[in-house]
């Protein structure tokens, strides 16, 4: 069984025991945090649709936080002497799932 969540405007495929960066939730390490899931596959089943994913939680515990990679820009503006250089270094937070929970019936 696998799902598609949804976190930070980004989606990302996981699994029970699977451990995902995805942005920060604002929520402490070791916190508990259920995941919004877009597509469930459970063997033969699909669950894709808003009314077969209704009470569909995919459930993680945060683990820690970690940085992205360095990303370094620069800006040049020729004959006006303007130049700029600039940095990014985005934080992230891992979280391991827990649990992958479907209600019965569906």
């Amino acid at each position: 069984m696998y799902a598609v969540i949804r976190s930070g405007g980004k989606q990302e495929r996981v699994a029970e025991g699977q451990r995902v960066r995805v942005e920060l939730l604002g929520q402490p390490v070791g916190a508990e945090v259920s995941l919004e899931p877009v597509l469930v596959v459970d063997g033969t089943r699909v669950l894709a649709t808003p009314e077969q994913l209704a009470g569909t939680v995919v459930a993680a515990r945060i683990v820690g936080e970690e940085l992205g990679p360095k990303i370094r820009g620069f800006t040049y503006q020729a004959k006006a002497r303007r130049r700029r250089r600039w940095g990014h270094r985005q934080h992230y937070a891992t979280v391991e799932i827990t649990a992958i929970t479907v209600p019965a019936g569906r």
